[in-house]
């Protein structure tokens, strides 16, 4: 796939925004939060079901091979990580399962990285205030009209999943509001 200029970092004071090829997304999709399914996910990756608006990454793991457990909804968590066969595994196991299934969403959906004192204030401005989660939060918001899902599990980032068609879109209204807040753009 040839590299698209709309999706290319942004560097400026105080903000980076970073698109993380690397993460992969898959949406797991269950019934009950307490069932065959989320114990299979449990028993695969160590880590339970997220609670309502709740992020969790896995144990002090700090490589790209961590994985994220980020809720979308009382019925779908997104699972984010960088393990290259962490969806192939889980998908094969849960086959059978009649309560719940993992859908890929590497061909659809985009993670950006956002770090820096300025996330914040361009969260707000893209999404209103309350847009942005704080640490263990994962939030359904609105960014530049767009539906996003932002993640926080450590203190110096924002993830950003989006639909990979919208991608382009934020990267471009992310440019444009670093410019309206006065932060010079170094690409």
């Amino acid at each position: 796939m040839a590299e698209n200029q709309d999706l290319a970092p942004i560097q400026v004071a105080g903000l980076r925004v970073v698109l993380e090829p690397r993460l992969q997304v898959a949406s797991l999709r269950y019934f009950d939060r307490q069932g065959a399914f989320a114990s299979l996910v449990h028993n695969i990756t160590g880590m339970t079901l997220p609670d309502s608006l709740c992020a969790l990454r896995s144990a002090e793991d700090r490589t790209w091979e961590a994985i994220i457990l980020a809720w979308r909804s009382p019925t779908e968590t997104l699972m984010i990580s960088a393990a290259p066969t962490l969806i192939e595994t889980l998908q094969g196991a849960a086959a059978t399962l009649p309560d719940g299934c993992i859908v890929d969403q590497r061909g659809g959906a985009l993670v950006f990285r956002a770090g820096g004192e300025a996330v914040a204030d361009l969260i707000a401005r893209l999404g209103g205030h309350g847009a942005c989660p704080a640490i263990g939060e994962s939030l359904r918001t609105r960014l530049a009209d767009v539906a996003v899902l932002a993640v926080k599990v450590q203190p110096e980032e924002t993830l950003l999943i989006v639909e990979r068609s919208y991608g382009p879109h934020l990267m471009t209204a992310i440019r444009v509001s670093a410019a309206d807040l006065a932060i010079p753009l170094f690409r």
